[in-house]
Parts: C-alpha cells; structure tokens; sequence
C-alpha cells in the first residue's frame, strides 16, 4: 500500500533548499551552498526552504541552530519557508519528522525494492576485514538479500534486530545529468545495498534526504561534488518511489591549496571568523559566491556585486568544475572596496567598535576615521593602528631622520619649536585653519611642509606610519595632549 501524500507542489515553481547540520560554526564551503541555493530560487522567482538535519545526535552542538539562523540573517539569506516562519511541509527540522521515513521504507520492502538484513555487527565487521585482507572494497555481500519471506516474518516475530537496505540493480548502469558534470553512469554492480532504516528506527541521512526533498517539492539541489558518488542511489529510491528526480547542481570543494580543503580542524576561517576578524559581511558573500563561480557576459569583468544584483545575474552555467582555491589576499582586496564604497557615517559606525578597543581617552573619531578609510582593508587591522593615542610609546630618535622629508633629528628639533607657538595659537576645531597656519609658518622659513610636519606626526605618535599626517593627528588629539607631546618631543631631542 502507497503512503497518501497531503500536499502537491505546482511543478512550474522551483523551489529549492538548505539543509545544514547543527555542528557548530557556518563553513565557508556551506555558506557557499546556501548563497547559491538562494540565488537559484529568487532569480527563477521560487521558494528558498531552511531544513535543519539534526538526526546525527553525536555531532549536535548546542547553540549551532542559532548559528545558521544568525548567519543566514546577517548574510540576507532570508527563507520563505522554515522551522521557524512554518510553510506547507513542515515540519522542517529533520528530527519532528521521524515517524514517516520507516514507513516509506517498508513500502518499499513490500514492492521488493528493498529488504530486511538481520546481519549482526560483529558478521559486517568479520566480512569487512576479509575483504579488505583480499584488496577488496568493502561492501555488504548481500546475505539477507533473498530470504524467504517465511524466515524474515519468524525472525520478525522473535525480535531479531534489523536494518532495511535498499535492493540495488545487480545488473545494468544508472545514469543522472548534473548541470556542471554533465553526464555520469555508474555501473549498479559498483553500487552497495545501503542502509535506509537503522537498528534503532531512525533513517539514514542519504533515505531521509531523498523523501524529505520529494515531500517538500524541491526541484533543484545544489550540494558540494562530494555527493555525486552517491547521487545513483538517490536516483534508484526516486525511481523506486515512482518521484521526478529533481535537477541536480553539484558544486567543487573549496580548497585552502591545490592539496587540502578547508577545514576548521585545520584552523581555517569560518564565517564567523571571518566577521570576528574585522571582514564585512557583504563583502565576504560577495568573493564567496565567486568561489567556483563566474558571471558571464557584460559582467565578465566586474567583480563587486551586491546581492541583489547577483539575484538578477545567477546562473548555474557559471560554476566551475575546478576546485576553488581560498585567497585570503583576494578577500582582502574586496573587503577593502567595500570599505571604500561605504559612506563615511556607515564606517564610523562600522569602525568605532575596533577604535574603542584601543582608544580610551577622548579624540575627535570623526577625523580619525575619515583618515582610517581610504587606508583600512580589514576593520580588525584598526587596532593595532592606534595604539599611540593612550600613551605616547617610547621610541627612539633617529625616527626624525628621514632622507625624503630631508629631516634628521637636529633638524626636527628646530622644526618643533618653529611649530609650537603656532600650535598654540591655532583653532583645532578645524583641521584645514591647523594645516594652513603650519603651512605658512614653513614658507617663512624657506621649508617645504614635510620639513615641519614630518617631526609633528613623529612627535605626536612616536611612529612612522599613521593614521593622518601630524596635523590631522594634532586636531584628533586636541590642544592639551598635542602641545604636551610637542613639548616632551623637544625636551627628548635636547637630550
């Protein structure tokens, strides 16, 4: 007897799916896989499903449910359907939906497409190391493949653990087309009867996978190429079921080199690190999505792309078949873009943060972060850029020389007391009056303005490289702290 199925999807409508497990951090491969799983749906005008996999209770991690959430908010992947915005076939946590899959899997025992094994672990365990002892693969050898239903009924009866496998062709090839592999037949007698039902009654992810998909009319699945080994079994159940086989986009592993894949064992960036780090989120999905994936076209040269207008360009034509090689240094680079494109109000308040853990005494923030933009590639780098603002740091004199500025330390010394009167008498309220004064006071000395200002930024940091020159520093700082440091600046020259 056929299980009645309560909902028809309308078969024009795509509709697709992320179905993460709740491990702990977002990857970076599966942030990848739900932005792509998104584009599809919003750019043929479908519906995006959130499923949450938690069947494998050994690697739950509590608090990851949230994880996915958080990121897929932060990221504006936001799903029409849900465990927690509900839809027409939920439930859509994996785990509330546990009383269906056996029944699925006895109806297909009942059609001959799959069988009772009442193999015990310790036979699997003493046929597997036999094979492997032979250079065999291991694979189940079909033992309970063929009882006689009389046997299977009495040991049945007496409560004889079980799993239900999948009764795969012995004879003959299964083919599926995969937009980005093309097409791939795999001979059926590769293939391993694999488990649907566990001992305990709970399904495999690759059986619950398959029913949870048709029941929820997906229509496309996008999943890393790792799956297309497994892809001929799917396509045995949908055939055995009688169900349209969805289209299939299987996309390459994300790798750190040409050898390893990234991995958080290995320490590599999740999204959360990334976004720890000091990396914004749009510009983050944006190289994501060009991990293994190009725009074609009028758009084949341009690499910054908001969501939006990848909605409107998606196409799956445009994922590579090559693994894709992680660049932090091309990151960088988009980041850094995506700083430079924000308005000066959005990276104050982007920056503030990273500028408070550093800076604890009062500076003018709006100066110092209209120098900090144009420089900054990651706003977790901002830090380390101001840590002079609190104390002066002790260095050591010979910062003045410098041979462009044509400046040494006796000649920075003159330069701090030409300068300290003006700095005395000028408006630091405006930065450009601040400029202006020390501008004129090294034209009535016969000086270029790296001559006077030079010793100021050295004067007022102790440090080569900052955030502003010497003026910009000064009004960031305010009169009281500059003309201290000026003043200790030339006591330290004097000896």
């Amino acid at each position: 007897m056929r299980i009645k199925e309560r909902f028809s999807m309308p078969s024009n409508k795509v509709r697709t799916r992320f179905a993460p497990s709740p491990t702990g951090y977002m990857h970076v491969g599966n942030l990848r896989t739900a932005l792509y799983t998104y584009l599809m749906a919003k750019h043929e005008d479908g519906t995006f499903i959130l499923r949450i996999e938690d069947t494998d209770q050994g690697r739950y991690v509590e608090g990851a449910v949230d994880v996915i959430y958080n990121t897929l908010r932060e990221t504006g992947l936001l799903w029409d359907e849900g465990p927690d915005v509900g839809g027409p076939v939920g439930p859509y946590v994996q785990s509330e939906r546990m009383g269906m899959f056996k029944q699925y899997a006895e109806q297909l025992v009942a059609e001959g497409k799959a069988y009772y094994c009442f193999c015990t672990e310790e036979r699997l365990e003493a046929l597997h190391a036999e094979q492997r002892a032979n250079g065999e693969m291991t694979h189940y050898d079909g033992c309970c493949r063929d009882l006689p239903k009389e046997e299977v009924e009495k040991r049945l009866a007496a409560g004889e653990p079980y799993v239900i496998r999948q009764k795969i062709p012995k004879e003959g090839v299964t083919g599926f087309d995969d937009v980005v592999y093309g097409h791939i037949e795999v001979n059926n007698s590769e293939m391993d009867d694999q488990i649907l039902i566990k001992t305990d009654g709970m399904p495999t992810y690759n059986f619950a996978n398959v029913v949870d998909d048709h029941l929820m009319g997906i229509t496309h699945v996008i999943r890393g190429s790792e799956y297309l080994s497994s892809t001929p079994k799917y396509n045995l159940l949908y055939q055995a079921f009688g169900w349209d086989i969805p289209t299939y986009i299987h996309c390459p592993p994300v790798m750190k080199d040409a050898q390893n894949k990234l991995s958080k064992r290995n320490g590599d960036a999740s999204y959360q690190d990334l976004v720890a780090k000091g990396y914004l989120s749009d510009a983050v999905m944006n190289y994501i999505c060009l991990l293994g994936w190009s725009p074609k076209g009028e758009y084949a040269e341009q690499e910054i792309f908001s969501l939006d207008e990848l909605v409107k360009i998606w196409s799956p034509d445009g994922i590579s078949k090559s693994p894709a090689i992680f660049d932090p240094l091309k990151l960088r680079a988009i980041n850094a873009e995506y700083i430079r494109r924000l308005s000066p109000e959005e990276f104050q308040k982007k920056a503030e943060p990273w500028i408070d853990q550093a800076v604890h005494t009062p500076i003018n923030k709006a100066l110092l972060c209209a120098n900090l933009q144009p420089r900054c590639e990651v706003l977790g780098e901002i830090p380390e850029q101001l840590d002079f603002f609190d104390a002066m740091p002790d260095y050591d004199v010979s910062l003045y020389a410098n041979k462009k500025q044509k400046t040494t330390p006796e000649t920075a010394k003159e330069a701090l007391e030409a300068l300290l009167p003006v700095l005395e008498n000028a408006d630091f309220n405006n930065r450009d009056a601040v400029f202006d004064a020390c501008k004129a006071k090294a034209e009535e000395l016969g000086k270029k303005n790296g001559w006077l200002l030079y010793p100021l930024g050295i004067a007022l940091s102790g440090k080569q490289r900052t955030p502003g020159g010497g003026t910009d520093l000064a009004c960031m700082m305010g009169r009281e702290t500059t003309l201290a440091r000026v003043k200790a600046a030339i006591e330290k020259l004097n000896g």
